[in-house]
């Protein structure tokens, strides 16, 4: 076959680093995401949607065929910290931690998921981002170990 196909939806999942609330202010942690829309974009991983908090982001799309998912959560961490201090001086310690989650995503729960994204904010009123996580693993079927994973 000379064509290669692909069609993979991945949900990422990771933080800022120790979970400081670098992200509180809502008009900048939109501009933020719509950023990370277009570093998407820019790497051929169109963005589904992107949503988080103060302190760590989902973000939902369909990666590129050209990239593995450490390298694509890579360049989007650093083209993000990247505008982030530059757009933002009073964010010049901004960093994201060095781990990261990923879960393969079926296209019957795109719309689903897309939803929770979304619904960040209400979320998170009631669960804390380390029991989300959890909580995420436990879903994917993912082995968590707590000693690493909380930088």
């Amino acid at each position: 076959m000379s064509q290669s196909i692909s069609r993979d939806f991945q949900h990422f999942v990771f933080s800022t680093k120790e979970r400081a609330t670098f992200l509180t202010d809502a008009s900048f942690r939109h501009e933020t995401h719509a950023y990370m829309a277009g570093a998407c974009e820019n790497m051929e991983s169109p963005p589904v949607v992107i949503g988080g908090v103060a302190d760590h982001v989902h973000v939902f799309c369909r990666l590129s065929k050209n990239l593995s998912q450490a390298a694509f959560v890579r360049d989007l961490k650093r083209e993000t910290t990247k505008w982030i201090k530059t757009t933002n001086r009073s964010l010049r310690d901004f960093r994201w931690q060095a781990g990261y989650g990923a879960f393969s995503v079926s296209p019957s729960h795109i719309d689903a998921l897309a939803k929770y994204i979304r619904n960040q904010e209400e979320h998170h009123r009631k669960v804390g981002f380390q029991d989300e996580f959890r909580r995420l693993c436990k879903k994917y079927g993912a082995e968590l170990d707590e000693r690493y994973a909380w930088d």
